[in-house]
């Protein structure tokens, strides 16, 4: 499977044009669970073209996004430009090179299933301030909730070059395991997006397990997606249902001998 660190870098203008943020329901809700204030120093690891990483920027607080990818980091840093608490950082999740025990919040968005999660676990010990907590969130689409994402779920399947792959990454584990023997907990929300037919393409181009430009089966692709959007739109638009799975706890103290 391609490298995880390089899999966007052809994405980067659908990604920043059709992929959506986070629900800003998140603050409140670390407000309350985490303690977060304006003055909580954020680690967003992964931060790609900064979809999360603004989330915490509007609500004041200082980030650094960490980014290994540099046309994802190149987009990242455009689009923050604005915002004078923000520093990114072309580095990995697993080595930050923040300073030892000096952020309040690791946060990853749609990024975590990437990361190699025992170094990844490490690393966020080392940088989090004790009583520090661990954010990852996901925004994964409902399949069962209409014909659309039904349907936009088959092309996936039949298109997606490693489609199974990534699946496993971003599914096959479990997330309170990484917390352990600390524990987490775990909140939904649901959103939507509305898409023109080319809206509906950028989505689907975004991902990057869908075939590109020089692939065979590219325009046949673009076809059955054309179809799928005639045969649900209404009045020129359709629906995209979004989940977003958000885990939020702390790590007990461990060292490199109890993490395999």
């Amino acid at each position: 499977m391609l490298d995880p660190t390089k899999r966007f870098s052809n994405r980067v203008e659908n990604y920043l044009k059709y992929r959506p943020t986070y629900p800003p329901e998140i603050i409140p809700l670390l407000e309350s669970e985490c303690g977060l204030t304006t003055e909580s120093i954020i680690a967003d690891l992964g931060y790609g073209t900064g979809l999360l990483t603004e989330l915490f920027l509007k609500n004041g607080n200082p980030v650094f996004g960490v980014e290994p990818n540099p046309e994802m980091r190149a987009a990242g840093e455009k689009v923050l430009a604005k915002y004078p608490k923000f520093t990114s950082i072309a580095a990995v999740a697993e080595a930050t090179t923040l300073p030892d025990h000096s952020v309040d919040l690791v946060v990853a968005g749609q990024a975590f299933h990437w990361f190699d999660r025992p170094k990844a676990r490490l690393e966020f010990g080392r940088i989090l301030k004790p009583g520090g907590w661990v954010m990852l969130v996901w925004n994964g689409y409902r399949v069962e909730s209409s014909p659309l994402m039904a349907a936009y779920q088959d092309l996936v399947l039949r298109y997606g070059t490693d489609y199974s792959e990534v699946q496993q990454e971003a599914e096959g584990f479990d997330v309170e395991a990484f917390y352990a023997p600390g524990s987490c907990k775990c909140v939904r929300f649901e959103f939507q997006q509305s898409f023109d037919c080319e809206g509906l393409k950028g989505r689907f181009l975004s991902a990057s397990f869908v075939p590109g430009p020089d692939h065979p089966n590219y325009e046949a692709m673009l076809k059955d997606l054309r179809k799928v959007f005639e045969a649900n739109q209404k009045h020129g638009t359709v629906v995209f249902a979004y989940e977003t799975v958000l885990y939020y706890g702390q790590l007990p103290e461990i060292n490199s001998d109890s993490v395999r």
